[in-house]
């Protein structure tokens, strides 16, 4: 069960570098948030809850309804959406590294993070799993990332570990989690 204290924590971290409305008329930034998440294990609980109390907060937040992971490739549409988001909150879960996709669209998050000085700020979320599991690629979270053969493995592992080592929030050391 996803807390109001756990929401509130991202809320707070999205909102405390700079006014929402001020962000969103900035002319680098479209959206406030960009939230990255593996659908079958948060849309319907965290993540839904999160949006909703983002969207209330006048946190302009881009979250992808309409994903339909049936390839590797990632619509213009949504890279643009990454590219022109403040902040991207990433919700790491258990079948998170399941999903080419995913692991994709973090590399793209990634890239924006590290591109300048103000470039995106990142805040991992780690919903039900450690992030030394995801750092490292351990636990149910690396097998679900070892059944991947691609020429793109190394880039993901490299894109793991380097998110994980964000300052982040793990939900089950947070009040009531």
């Amino acid at each position: 069960m996803v807390t109001i204290e756990e929401v509130s924590e991202v809320e707070d971290a999205a909102s405390s570098s700079s006014s929402s409305a001020e962000n969103h008329h900035n002319h680098r930034w479209k959206y406030d948030v960009f939230l990255s998440f593996r659908g079958e294990d948060t849309r319907k609980t965290f993540v839904d809850h999160l949006y909703s109390t983002l969207k209330r907060s006048g946190i302009y937040t881009f979250k992808d309804d309409e994903r339909l992971e049936t390839g590797e490739s990632i619509p213009p549409a949504l890279l643009k959406a990454i590219e022109e988001s403040s902040f991207a909150v990433v919700v790491f879960s258990k079948n998170y590294a399941s999903s080419r996709w995913c692991l994709n669209e973090l590399v793209k998050v990634m890239e924006c993070n590290s591109k300048s000085p103000k470039g995106q700020t990142v805040i991992p979320i780690f919903y039900d799993v450690e992030p030394s599991d995801v750092r490292k690629q351990e636990g149910h979270f690396g097998e679900m990332f070892s059944k991947h053969d691609s020429d793109r493995v190394q880039i993901w592992k490299k894109t793991l570990t380097d998110a994980a080592n964000l300052s982040g929030l793990e939900l089950d050391k947070t009040a009531d989690g």
